[in-house]
């Protein structure tokens, strides 16, 4: 097996993050294109891949999956498989029940890259962790937006295509993982099974704390995420002009990814838990101003998306970090990814939610999403 340098193992690392992430969001990518599905399925399709990673990681945290097998065996296999079940789309898009299932296996085997690749970062860079983080979880974010930048620039390729170059990509991180990281090197021996212990760790009060501010960012961030080409189809119909609404959607949550590379820059010196917590109130602020500015210029509109798209992502390395931190050695990984159960499990609801309020209220709707960074800064009280 060849070897690597810290630095060149991160960037393989964050590449085969975004390459695995970019299977998450290609069902909204091409939603009015696959023969059964309709524009307002979006809520629809997107939980039900937060459905499967939830199962995922459900399942994953109950048997400490990440704890009592190589990461680096997990990655590359939950990449082939949730590629795959991407891929067959292509044949089987016709049928919605079918479409539904196979988006509900990706999102089970998205668990084992997500938070798979935060249990090896953790593990090989534990002294520069919220920056190392802070690259990672900039990967998952342009890995998410990556289906809309392909759909706003690919006119011949058509729909199948953009399932292709996500699943080939999957398929490339997942080996990139095997062959970089042949195993982990705090690779523990397989530990006896116990179903409370990950819950046990919820006892500690800075554990809880970062836990609890992360679950507020959830509801914010993937419902925001969803509901961005509907928001932006009503901004040109409203205002009667023609952006490109997957463009846009492109550059709103890839903008994240600078947010999640300068709260790692930052961390260094502030601190995780300032980082996430002046994070937190942006955001916050960004919910309550965005209905106003709905009416606004489109100068004034888009560059408060923008804002928006970098400041929701800024503090999810920063969270990961800090519970990675505060989880007990033995069961890290189990810690971070019942914490990721958890926190999307609460997507569900306010991605429905705000599909719900949006049919009625558009932009006003974006008001609701103001809670979750309420509560989130709540948790975590003050910054240090």
């Amino acid at each position: 097996m060849p070897s690597f340098s810290k630095n060149v193992l991160l960037w393989l690392l964050v590449f085969s993050q975004f390459a695995g992430t970019s299977l998450w969001f290609v069902g909204n990518a091409i939603i009015d294109s696959l023969p059964s599905t309709s524009p307002d399925s979006y809520a629809n399709l997107t939980s039900v891949v937060q459905f499967g990673f939830i199962g995922g990681t459900f399942l994953f945290s109950l048997f400490g999956i990440a704890d009592r097998i190589s990461p680096a065996l997990v990655f590359f296999f939950s990449s082939i498989i949730a590629a795959l079940a991407n891929l067959l789309i292509i044949w089987l898009g016709n049928d919605l029940f079918v479409v539904l299932i196979l988006r509900f296996i990706t999102g089970f085997f998205l668990a084992g890259i997500y938070p798979v690749g935060m249990k090896i970062a953790a593990d090989y860079f534990p002294e520069r962790l919220g920056k190392a983080l802070g690259f990672l979880v900039g990967a998952l974010v342009l890995g998410t937006a990556f289906p809309h930048l392909v759909r706003s620039q690919t006119h011949s390729v058509g729909w199948k295509g953009i399932i292709a170059t996500a699943s080939v990509l999957a398929v490339v991180g997942g080996c990139v993982i095997f062959f970089a990281f042949p195993k982990t090197k705090n690779a523990n021996p397989p530990q006896s099974f116990h179903p409370l212990t990950a819950m046990k760790t919820f006892r500690s009060g800075p554990f809880r704390s970062a836990a609890f501010g992360y679950f507020g960012h959830m509801w914010e961030l993937y419902a925001l995420w969803a509901v961005l080409p509907a928001l932006f189809s009503a901004y040109n119909q409203q205002n009667a002009v023609h952006f490109s609404v997957y463009f846009l959607s492109f550059a709103v949550i890839a903008a994240g990814g600078i947010g999640c590379v300068a709260g790692g820059l930052l961390s260094q010196k502030w601190g995780s838990k300032k980082v996430a917590f002046y994070s937190l109130l942006l955001s916050g602020c960004c919910s309550l101003l965005a209905p106003l500015f709905f009416q606004s210029t489109a100068l004034l509109f888009l560059s408060l998306m923008l804002i928006w798209g970098i400041t929701v992502t800024a503090d999810s390395p920063q969270f990961s970090a800090l519970i990675a931190r505060f989880a007990k050695t033995e069961n890290k990984g189990t810690a971070l990814t019942l914490v990721t159960c958890i926190g999307f499990s609460i997507t569900i609801a306010s991605i429905q939610l705000i599909k719900h309020l949006f049919q009625h209220h558009q932009a006003q709707s974006l008001w609701l999403l103001s809670a979750g960074p309420l509560l989130g800064l709540m948790a975590l009280k003050r910054p240090d």
